[in-house]
């Protein structure tokens, strides 16, 4: 299940975060705040990560809810930190996969 989470978090990253110039892909933006949009993407990409947070044992919960509070300051503007939200996906990525080989 762990692997499924994996794959479709990539493939949402690959297709919201680094678009093909072969597939046109809509970037829809729900809401704004702060001025900052956030898109169809991000939210599809919060749901998997949380989804995955359930999945995982009690220590890899902690770390992986702190930067999935990292990442919303990032995407909702509040930490100005360019490409963090980048960042922190893949460190989640990475993450889960290392949970699995582990």
């Amino acid at each position: 299940m762990l692997i499924a989470i994996v794959v479709i978090l990539v493939i949402l990253w690959f297709l919201g975060y680094m678009p093909l110039s072969g597939i046109p892909i809509p970037n829809v933006s729900l809401f704004t705040i702060n001025g900052h949009p956030v898109t169809l993407w991000e939210l599809l990409i919060l749901i998997v990560v949380v989804w995955a947070i359930g999945i995982l044992p009690a220590p890899l919960q902690t770390i992986a809810g702190i930067l999935l509070i990292l990442w919303i300051l990032s995407v909702l503007g509040i930490l100005a930190i360019t490409g963090l939200p980048n960042v922190i996906v893949l460190v989640i990525i990475v993450g889960l996969i290392l949970s699995v080989f582990l």
